[in-house]
């Protein structure tokens, strides 16, 4: 029955072909660059979050699991909350130059953005 799960194939059209077997597109996470590598960009936002400011840190390249890793380290060291999904880091609050510096420490190319 887990082969004819229908949730994954809710965007498939429909197919006469009595011998289809649908395949699902196999998605692989890139690997992780190491520090010296990677060009890390810190920045603060303030929009769509009520006026509150978060730090943010783009351009990580790597799997889910080290940019969840190297989030947890940033959010331990300011003392403060966050998450990290979908690419990039969010601190609550203003923490550029304190970020910046702990990824210099760290090995990271990190520049501060606006």
């Amino acid at each position: 029955m887990a082969d004819n799960d229908w949730k994954k194939r809710l965007g498939v059209v429909f197919s006469t072909n009595p011998d289809f077997q649908y395949e699902e597109e196999s998605r692989s996470e890139q690997e992780t660059l190491e520090p010296a590598k990677q060009n890390l960009i810190v920045s603060i936002d303030r929009k769509g979050r009520g006026g509150k400011q978060v730090t943010l840190v783009t351009g990580f390249v790597g799997t889910a699991d080290d940019l969840a890793d190297l989030g947890r380290t940033l959010k331990v060291k300011c003392g403060v909350g966050g998450s990290a999904k979908d690419g990039e880091i969010t601190i609550q609050g203003d923490f550029r130059d304190r970020v910046t510096s702990l990824l210099k420490d760290m090995g990271y190319k990190a520049k501060r953005g606006n």
